[in-house]
């Protein structure tokens, strides 16, 4: 059996994120969601593995060259993001027999993709959602086949069964991709296709995602949804392969790896990953669910909470980063701070493809894109995103996203008349309230 992986796409939604590395790449327990997927597929046998690519397209071939030597993989580049049934269709001439098809922004248990291999015949996974539906694929299913998929429903829909973005099919597939035209959003959809097959009579099985098999990078909160989930279940016990200097507090479970310095005076409440060659302290506070990449350096009087630092992060005095993503080379200055928590503690909201969107967090910090630098004393307020290889002047305080590329500075100017107009408007007012 050979596997489709489909990651051209560029990843508007989880920008800045996506400003400097593809999706697949992005970390999750500091390792590349793609990894998780490539691992699952080999334990299981499926070796010829097609890759649709696009956005970043030469990141994403290095690494797995580098490191899926042991894998057949053949890329093959989208040149326009034209959907998911364009992506499948440039990989016709590669697939023959039964295939995988799995989207390229997923996190997979071996366990939920092995379902999927065992199935006889055209099958589609689906998982259960409590919440918001009209960003999906709505299945509509009866005694365990497939009646049809709505795409991101405007009304009620009574299911709560989602299109997963795992599939089983065979060559069948692309004459019915053939026949499809663009959706209202000018894309090809993979969905209309398989709505074809069912209108054809053809049989397409639904089965179901279990609990912590299946997670969807869609969003930059995910990640630190995420990153939680999988920590509560898969981090049980310390392993300390770094070094940690006399007058540490370590307490709960914390992954401390090779070429890791934690210096005196550091408390650090697990669980909690910290890569390798990465220094912490002296009297630094790491707080539980926070991973820290490779490379970053954590200093004197720095707290981290409920953070993903990607490679190479710097913050070395007086800086808090509380629920936020930070990615690759950011150099933070001292003072520094991630405000994570509105005044009104309601649930915060974020700017995404130019839509606020509740987050569904009461805490976000920000979104913090690679390469950027922060001077002293700068305050990010909760949900902002800044792009990437951005530099915010000394005292700013940013409340709107900013773009990347971009040099904010905040100053702010008093002049003796302005003063003195003020304190005559101040002295109105009082007399007029007495």
């Amino acid at each position: 059996m050979k596997a489709l992986i489909l990651a051209a796409g560029e990843g508007k939604r989880l920008e800045p994120i996506t400003h400097t590395r593809p999706k697949p790449l992005i970390p999750v327990l500091n390792k590349p969601l793609i990894d998780y997927t490539l691992s699952a597929l080999k334990e299981l046998g499926v070796k010829d593995i097609v890759i649709v690519i696009g956005h970043l397209k030469d990141k994403l071939i290095n690494y797995i060259r580098n490191n899926w030597s042991s894998l057949n993989i053949t890329f093959i580049h989208q040149d326009k993001p034209l959907g998911t049934g364009h992506a499948v269709k440039v990989a016709e001439k590669y697939l023959n027999g039964d295939f995988l098809i799995i989207y390229g922004d997923l996190l997979l248990s071996k366990e939920l993709i092995e379902k999927v291999v065992k199935e006889e015949g055209p099958t589609i996974c689906g998982v259960y959602i409590p919440s918001s539906k009209k960003d999906y694929g709505i299945l509509i299913y009866k005694n365990g086949l497939l009646e049809k998929i709505i795409e991101k429903p405007s009304s009620y829909i009574e299911s709560n069964l989602i299109n997963a973005g795992v599939y089983k099919f065979n060559e069948d597939i692309f004459y019915y991709l053939e026949k499809i035209k663009k959706s209202p959003r000018g894309e090809y959809e993979l969905t209309d296709a398989i709505n074809l097959m069912v209108q054809d009579g053809i049989k397409v099985k639904v089965i179901k995602a279990g609990s912590n098999e299946w997670f969807e990078v869609g969003k930059p909160w995910d990640i630190l949804n995420i990153t939680e989930e999988l920590m509560k279940t898969t981090i049980k016990t310390s392993i300390i392969r770094g070094e940690v200097e006399d007058f540490v507090k370590i307490k709960g479970p914390v992954i401390i790896e090779e070429g890791a310095v934690i210096r005196s005076g550091t408390y650090i409440i697990g669980p909690v990953i910290i890569g390798r060659d990465v220094t912490i302290g002296p009297n630094s506070y790491i707080r539980p669910y926070t991973v820290i990449g490779d490379g970053s350096r954590i200093g004197n009087a720095v707290e981290v909470k409920s953070s993903v630092l990607m490679e190479h992060v710097t913050a070395l005095h007086l800086t808090y980063i509380g629920d936020s993503i930070v990615c690759e080379n950011v150099n933070f200055g001292a003072g520094t701070i991630t405000a994570n928590l509105r005044f009104d503690e309601k649930e915060v909201k974020m700017t995404i493809k130019g839509v606020r969107v509740s987050s569904g967090r009461r805490k976000l910090g920000a979104i913090i894109g690679a390469y950027v630098r922060t001077g002293i004393n700068v305050s990010l307020m909760p949900g902002v995103k800044i792009g990437a290889y951005s530099w915010i002047a000394p005292g700013a305080v940013v409340d709107k996203d900013i773009p990347p590329y971009t040099f904010i500075r905040f100053k702010v100017e008093y002049y003796l008349e302005d003063i003195k107009e003020r304190l005559k408007e101040v002295t109105y007012l009082s007399q007029q309230q007495s």
